[in-house]
């Protein structure tokens, strides 16, 4: 029995067709499947490889600090560095009022930790939530989602949970004194890269403090420089209660925060004691390879290049059967007719080499959010294979 039957026998399935590629390599922009065929990838790993694969930095950093200690004890008894160090530059690159994070193992683990916190904090019980946002798959992260597609098979879920229409000024007026917080993605992902007009995210911003009712920005997909600056609130003139970080956060390793205001954070040390805890939450050798993965991200200005690369993206994707492309920065959605067609030249480009996908909540949407190292030459050899599975497909040039 070779690997891949193996993998559909022993490894619990999420789909019941998954890509099943057998990759036995990664470096940069590429992987290698077990035959030794060379895949350019377009997703990094859904945005979380945002300084490609392996770079040297985080290997190096995931190597030494393994062999200094590893899971030592539960999240937040003992010092230690690399918790200590990557807090400290993050926090540095952020507000003043950005200045305690809460390391977890993944973004769906910091948005809970985050509807707990905002709960506890406020005294309120209400959450609001955006339709055809993505939050994460945990009972909790699940009751936001903003998809009853999504949440009807797992009822009951939590209470006192409103879904909103995201962008729309009208959904302010639900905003009250009993909303504990508001959850919005500053940019929605998974239904299809939408991005808010600057106006209604800081009449959100302003709607929250009238109210006192905590703002968390999910970040967890286009945080990090995705967007073109290394937060996407920068861009629009607003800054959150509570940050949620995942994915790239951890240069390749499972890592997710949610970080706030230190008065607000210490209201999970009393009453009860250890109000949120975890075990393998801000790991060593995930915080010490996240720190690298940043700190390449910042030395190499990655960040600098993003808004040139998503133009050159723009430029070279131009064909008939493409109806729109939603971008902000490396975070593009190109609308095709529907599924079917898209997911026959998603197919086409894995074949040609080319690894890309869809959107949980815009299935006719394909993908594009790769490394951020991409260079010139890459964006259009990726342009050039996308373009050849839409001639084959739609038969349109």
């Amino acid at each position: 029995m070779n690997n891949r039957q193996l993998f559909l026998r022993h490894v619990a399935q999420t789909s019941d067709a998954p890509l099943a590629l057998e990759i036995v390599k990664a470096q940069g922009m590429y992987m290698w499947d077990a035959d030794g065929k060379q895949i350019l990838d377009l997703i990094a790993g859904i945005s979380v490889c945002n300084v490609g694969h392996c770079h040297p930095q985080v290997v190096k950093a995931i190597q030494e600090q393994a062999q200094q200690y590893m899971h030592l004890l539960v999240y937040g008894e003992l010092v230690q560095s690399p918790q200590v160090t990557y807090a400290r530059l993050l926090t540095s690159h952020l507000p003043a009022v950005l200045n305690s994070v809460y390391f977890t193992n993944s973004g769906a683990e910091a948005v809970e930790g985050a509807m707990k916190l905002s709960k506890r904090y406020t005294g309120r019980t209400e959450i609001i939530a955006f339709k055809n946002s993505y939050h994460g798959s945990t009972q909790g992260a699940l009751s936001i989602i903003g998809q009853e597609s999504m949440r009807s098979a797992y009822r009951p879920l939590l209470p006192d949970i409103q879904h909103l229409d995201y962008n729309a000024f009208e959904s302010l007026e639900h905003i009250t004194e009993r909303t504990a917080c508001v959850i919005a993605e500053t940019v929605q992902g998974e239904a299809g890269v939408r991005v808010p007009q600057r106006e209604w995210l800081l009449a959100l911003r302003e709607k929250c403090s009238q109210t006192g009712t905590l703002l968390v920005l999910d970040e967890i997909q286009c945080g990090l420089g995705r967007n073109g600056t290394l937060w996407a609130f920068e861009q629009f003139g607003v800054v959150p209660d509570i940050l949620l970080l995942g994915k790239a956060l951890g240069g390749g390793m499972p890592l997710g925060a949610f970080i706030a205001n230190r008065d607000v954070m210490w209201c999970l040390t009393n009453n009860p004691v250890l109000g949120h805890i975890t075990t393998f939450g801000g790991h060593p050798v995930n915080c010490a390879a996240g720190m690298a993965g940043m700190q390449a991200l910042l030395e190499e200005d990655l960040v600098a290049s993003v808004k040139e690369k998503e133009q050159l993206f723009l430029q070279y994707l131009q064909h008939p059967a493409i109806k729109t492309i939603r971008s902000l920065g490396l975070m593009m959605a190109v609308e095709l007719e529907n599924f079917p067609i898209n997911k026959a030249v998603i197919d086409h480009c894995i074949a040609n080499g080319l690894l890309t996908d869809w959107f949980l909540f815009a299935p006719e949407c394909l993908r594009i959010a790769p490394p951020l190292i991409i260079t010139p030459e890459q964006i259009r050899e990726s342009c050039d294979i996308i373009l050849e599975a839409l001639d084959a497909v739609t038969g349109k040039q």
